[in-house]
């Protein structure tokens, strides 16, 4: 059971280095497993060439339509997004260039909740350490086709059950609180996800923030990889810093109207994994 796809400008081991997704690791094999939700895959990178890039996912044609395709945003032109980079701003381009291959993945909206609460104050490794033990221990064991085992994101009445000396001992610190306080709330029906979706960006960042531990970045980023509200702009002490030394006059978000937030994501990333001799370099 497989299927082999071309999918234009996307490299898989630069949307795993890119800080969105916390559970999606590269495998001994070069291949990758992302774990979303319920759902498992193994994808390999056959070919990741810019005029091809041939993967290999072990799952059936139709999960593939109709859950990874969306999963991906693999509906999005992400070529025509470099060309719209204005020529003179050398940073962003250098940014947007690093950063060829990394689609803005659309994920659930329950699990960006918790992993971007856990996010704060935290570096990649130890998220994804945190997950993984809030997985473990309040995730549904499951098995793939190929009989590997895995778990589930776990439930939010399953997490608003849990006792906070429990969940401390996922290594989860203060942000313990918050996850138990923000389960409860949405198991006990004070605030109701589904009402986020036909939200506009602005409105349905505003409702997130009514989340215990939520705030504005984690709401950004939430609106931005869950959500897929592309203009939305997650700032944290990185694009802070990037801000100030490349755009002391403010970023153009007039220009990049639609595409801002993933415009964002490569500037992130460029920021943690490029070369920082281009980083002195004035920037729009």
């Amino acid at each position: 059971m497989g299927i082999e796809v071309c999918l234009p400008s996307m490299d898989l081991k630069q949307i795993a280095r890119s800080g969105q997704c916390f559970r999606m690791e590269e495998q001994e094999d070069g291949a990758f497993r992302i774990i979303a939700g319920e759902r498992c895959v193994k994808i390999v990178q056959l070919k990741a060439e810019r005029e091809e890039c041939r993967f290999a996912f072990n799952c059936a044609e139709e999960e593939f339509h109709e859950f990874w395709r969306e999963y991906f945003d693999l509906g999005r032109d992400y070529g025509a997004i470099y060309k719209r980079i204005a020529p003179e701003d050398a940073y962003l381009c250098r940014a947007a260039e690093f950063g060829w291959g990394i689609h803005i993945l659309k994920q659930d909206l329950w699990e960006m909740i918790i992993t971007f609460i856990i996010s704060q104050q935290n570096n990649i490794p130890r998220i994804r350490r945190c997950v993984r033990l809030l997985c473990e221990k309040y995730g549904m064991k499951k098995k793939t086709a190929e009989g590997e085992e895995y778990f589930s994101f776990p439930r939010a009445e399953v997490l608003a059950g849990a006792k906070l000396e429990d969940l401390l001992a996922c290594n989860l610190g203060y942000r313990g609180k918050y996850i138990l306080k923000t389960a409860q709330m949405i198991a006990g029906g004070e605030f109701a996800l589904q009402a986020l979706y036909p939200l506009p960006y602005e409105e349905a960042k505003k409702e997130l923030m009514k989340l215990y531990g939520v705030g504005t970045k984690v709401a950004e980023c939430v609106c931005l990889f869950a959500l897929h509200h592309v203009d939305a702009f997650p700032i944290d002490t990185h694009m802070m810093q990037i801000l100030k030394r490349q755009y002391p006059e403010g970023f153009p978000f007039s220009r990049y109207q639609g595409i801002a937030g993933i415009l964002q994501q490569y500037m992130f990333y460029y920021e943690l994994h490029g070369d920082k001799g281009w980083l002195s370099e004035s920037g729009g």
